[in-house]
């Protein structure tokens, strides 16, 4: 896949409800932030309210709606669904605690192979993370030179971030996201997409410092080939 676009993407991920962590929530409708999520995103909108963001997009599912919903309330901004951030398609899975998950015969497959494996019913963790890779690389013709937010989910966050840093699809599990969290990738044009921050819950400054220092950079190539 060829990087084409400078874009600074902001993975955010949605904030809590009442099944997170302990039940499979996978495509099921209806499932909305708790009190705390909602906390929790008032208060990660709060910390991105001084970035120059020129969209905000997210997944279909209510959580990450919501979630979103707070972040381009405070830059004026409508938020864009896009099916392609959705989370896994768990099939039979969803809906399903997760103590029964890890106890059942194929979750050891899953572990074993991740990549490959495919939900009862539903894709293959690599089938999700092309899907994932696919959306955001659809994205980025709209949005050179800008900084965007895209809610999504932890698994689709996981690998999103294996994707871009080489990271083999077997290990993204070693990867943690926590809710209402922000993982900052740098997606450079014809090089490495830079992972600046991961499950973040600090500042942006220092991320907003390599943004401007690289299109100036771009800026005064683009002026030097001119002359």
């Amino acid at each position: 896949m060829r990087y084409t676009r400078v874009m600074l993407l902001f993975l955010v991920r949605h904030a809590l409800t009442s099944m997170t962590g302990k039940k499979l929530s996978g495509w099921l409708p209806g499932i909305s932030l708790s009190p705390e999520g909602v906390k929790q995103a008032e208060h990660v909108a709060g910390r991105m309210k001084d970035l120059p963001l020129k969209a905000v997009y997210s997944s279909p599912l209510e959580r990450c709606a919501e979630t979103a919903e707070q972040i381009a309330a405070n830059h004026d901004l409508r938020v864009q669904v896009v099916e392609g951030l959705g989370e896994i398609r768990y099939g039979d899975w969803q809906g399903k605690t997760m103590t029964s998950l890890y106890k059942s015969k194929l979750w050891s497959e899953l572990k074993a192979r991740p990549g490959d494996f495919r939900f009862p019913n539903g894709e293959t963790v690599r089938e999700a993370q092309t899907r994932g890779m696919a959306t955001v690389e659809r994205l980025r013709p709209l949005h050179k030179g800008q900084a965007i937010a895209v809610c999504s989910h932890a698994d689709l966050i996981r690998l999103l971030v294996a994707g871009y840093t080489g990271l083999s699809i077997d290990l993204y599990d070693r990867i943690t996201i926590a809710p209402a969290s922000v993982t900052t990738l740098l997606l450079m044009p014809g090089g490495t997409p830079r992972l600046l921050k991961l499950s973040d819950t600090g500042d942006f400054a220092d991320v907003m410092q390599r943004l401007s220092a690289v299109n100036g950079s771009a800026k005064a190539a683009r002026g030097k080939a001119k002359r």
